[in-house]
């Protein structure tokens, strides 16, 4: 699990990167499920920002698509949120 102070850090960069507005003070899970919501429907009414996205953010193509393809009956909203966690993680490290 992630720290609050790493919680709240995440959410800034989200809203800022997606513009979305998720509280900081609103737990991992809540906004986890709104923010893996808010890609499926990107998914099904504007695919191409959702794509815009994925390339600000940097999220690697290669491991979406293998991940994608790995887990077919996996929800794609939860897929994709979760690598752009990850990716966000990763620029908080750095």
């Amino acid at each position: 699990m992630i720290s609050p102070m790493q919680n709240t850090e995440l959410i800034r960069l989200l809203n800022k990167e997606l513009t979305i507005e998720i509280a900081e003070t609103t737990p991992y899970n809540e906004w986890y499920a709104e923010l893996a919501a808010y890609i499926n429907n990107l998914i099904k009414n504007d695919f191409d920002k959702l794509i815009t996205y994925l390339y600000r953010i940097d999220v690697n193509e290669q491991k979406l698509k293998t991940v994608l393809q790995q887990n077919p009956q996996e929800d794609a909203g939860n897929i994709i949120a979760t690598l752009i966690i990850e990716r966000q993680q990763q620029k908080i490290k750095i």
